[in-house]
């Protein structure tokens, strides 16, 4: 999400392609183009940007990857973003910079679930299966069309097939 400083300082400009930007700022780049740089250098590190927002003199942008995001890993990528936008100066003003990741349980894409085959996950169904909306065990398959999970009942160790269809969201989820 882009969220604009305030409304009131919005100028009518337009960017080198001619286009009406969303949100330009009097000595700020416009947003839409950081965003892009932003973006690319995050991919460059291997990074996917998950959101960027510029409030309070606050830029906030929230990082993602398929490998799990600890803590060295978002001050790696904080001393990269803040050396890049120091060249780019993309503010007259002073500004602060916060990076952060989705978490521990951050939600799953139903068409990127390969790559968390082995994880623990929380699923919520659209429609309930054995007369439960919501299941939580380890992802052991994932097909075109359906996905399996192992999660217990009790003693028991149970092996539920889900179709993506059904998936309303799944997030991974911290085993206890």
């Amino acid at each position: 999400m882009i969220m604009p400083l305030s409304e009131s300082k919005a100028v009518d400009t337009l960017n080198k392609s001619g286009q009406k930007p969303l949100f330009v700022f009097e000595g700020y780049m416009d947003l839409i183009t950081l965003k892009g740089l932003i973006e690319t250098k995050l991919n460059q590190l291997g990074y996917d940007l998950y959101s960027l927002s510029f409030a309070n003199e606050t830029l906030s942008i929230v990082v993602d990857r398929s490998k799990e995001i600890d803590m060295d890993a978002i001050v790696e990528v904080t001393n990269s973003l803040n050396s890049y936008l120091d060249e780019l100066n993309p503010f007259e003003k002073a500004y602060t910079l916060d990076i952060s990741s989705l978490g521990a349980e951050k939600p799953l894409k139903v068409e990127k679930l390969e790559s968390y085959v082995g994880k623990y996950v929380n699923v919520h169904l659209v429609n309930p299966i054995k007369g439960e909306n919501i299941y939580e065990g380890n992802l052991i398959s994932v097909s075109q069309d359906n996905i399996q999970i192992q999660y217990k009942n009790k003693t028991r160790s149970i092996v539920l097939e889900i179709a993506k269809s059904n998936i309303y969201k799944i997030r991974l989820a911290i085993k206890f």
